[in-house]
């Protein structure tokens, strides 16, 4: 939906035929202000941000309304201070990036609400100071609904240190994330769309780690680049970093250059219930210093890697993955890194009751090196992949049971003890072979 100079100006051609309240009063019903009463003219080539600061200023101390008439308005760098509404007609009332800074920047403020409003920032440069077109600092309860942002050259959305709700929103086609939330405390993300982005679809980080406490539930991400380069920071639909009691649940997450859901040091999370479709590389990442996740009844097609609970080394640790569905994994065009690993785990979890289908390198991956401990992997149904089961028995290795394990089609052993990933072991899924003292196998059935 790029907006090109030309096409700003063109509407104003069509002001005539818009749909426009007439300035004669300052307000509508219920006491909400209009913003041509305060000398906002709809579809003008002429940038509007001083009328449009007078008109939020204004509402701001009578009432905290201000509708936003059907038009195109070229404006930037409005500021909210204080508790305001502004609202617009969804998909009429556009606001058009004319300067060099953000659109709309909210700080300090509490009670802030965006409601139908298109904000395109027509790929306009963002000044180092800044990284969004809208964003909020130190804002409580600060809700953006029902709107359309797009074509920023940095973040759609921005927010640091403020609560609130993203909800019924799309985002399209930004340079970097489509919302970047830091140190948040019980953001809700629901139901938005997130599409096109080039390095991030939903960051939500904090600058030490604590609690956050953020939702993101029953959005559509997909069309995720990696446009920034490196090796998993960037392409990630979902990226939580830091950020404790997190619960990603219910999201559609298709067609990342890297992974659906990446936790990376956020304890206390739970990942739940996504559909992750067409990865390239680990569908879902708990990763680094986490301790507590819980990954259950997930979906995944098409990735390098379906689970990935790792960095044991790093303080990853203790996890519950549970039900999941992993299908299809591939092999990457990485000189070293070429996974195709349905769920892997480390330490101190319980992998139980999933299935996984055609894994070219291993159903289930159990350990690295000398990192594996207390993992055990139960009740899970493996079809159609090179190794079923494959668990460290490296020096150092500690403790890990395999059993009651349905493991089908695998072409190069059932349940084979590894050596970081060299065979060193006999398939100890055969009767009469002895399993390493480390590791406890029993009840599985093969074919």
């Amino acid at each position: 939906m790029t907006l090109s100079r030309r096409s700003v100006f063109g509407m104003s051609a069509l002001a005539g035929a818009t749909l426009a309240i007439q300035p004669s009063t300052a307000t509508v019903s219920g006491g909400m202000l209009t913003a041509s009463a305060f000398g906002v003219v709809a579809n003008a080539t002429s940038d509007q941000s001083d009328a449009l600061q007078r008109a939020i200023n204004e509402a701001s101390t009578r009432g905290g309304y201000l509708l936003l008439e059907p038009g195109l308005y070229i404006a930037s760098g409005l500021r909210i201070t204080s508790p305001l509404n502004l609202v617009g007609v969804p998909g009429q009332s556009r606001i058009v990036q004319g300067g060099a800074g953000p659109v709309i920047v909210a700080e300090g403020a509490s009670g802030v609400r965006l409601e139908g409003l298109v904000i395109d920032g027509q790929l306009r440069a963002l000044p180092a100071s800044s990284s969004g077109l809208v964003e909020a600092t130190r804002v409580r309860d600060f809700t953006i609904t029902d709107c359309l942002i797009a074509n920023s050259s940095g973040n759609g959305i921005s927010l640091t240190g403020s609560s609130g709700a993203i909800t019924a929103t799309t985002l399209e086609a930004c340079v970097n994330a489509g919302i970047s939330a830091l140190d948040s405390r019980g953001l809700r993300i629901d139901g938005n769309l997130v599409t096109g982005m080039g390095d991030n679809g939903i960051l939500v980080w904090q600058s030490v780690k604590q609690q956050d406490g953020s939702i993101i539930t029953g959005n559509r991400i997909e069309k995720i680049s990696a446009r920034s380069g490196g090796e998993g920071q960037n392409g990630n639909g979902v990226n939580i970093y830091r950020a404790g009691n997190v619960m990603v649940s219910g999201n559609q997450i298709s067609d990342c250059a890297f992974t659906a859901v990446r936790n990376n040091s956020g304890s206390d999370v739970q990942i739940t219930g996504n559909n992750c479709t067409r990865l390239g590389e680990v569908a879902i990442y708990s990763e680094f210093s986490v301790e507590g996740s819980i990954i259950a009844n997930n979906l995944i097609d098409d990735a390098a890697d379906g689970i990935s609970i790792t960095n044991f080394n790093e303080g990853g640790r203790l996890a519950v993955c549970q039900g999941n569905l992993v299908r299809n994994l591939k092999l990457r065009d990485h000189p070293v890194d070429k996974r195709g690993v349905g769920i892997g785990a480390e330490a101190d979890s319980v992998i139980i009751g999933n299935v996984i289908e055609n894994a070219p390198t291993a159903g289930i991956w159990l350990g690295w090196g000398t990192y594996f401990r207390d993992v055990s992997a139960s009740g899970n149904v493996i079809r159609n992949c090179a190794i079923g089961i494959s668990a460290s028995v490296a020096a150092g290795a500690q403790n890990g049971l395999i059993s009651n394990n349905l493991i089908s089609g695998a072409k190069h052993g059932a349940i084979v003890g590894m050596d970081h990933d060299k065979p060193a072991t006999r398939d100890l899924a055969v009767a009469g072979v002895q399993a390493p003292a480390s590791l406890s196998v029993s009840g599985n059935v093969v074919s």
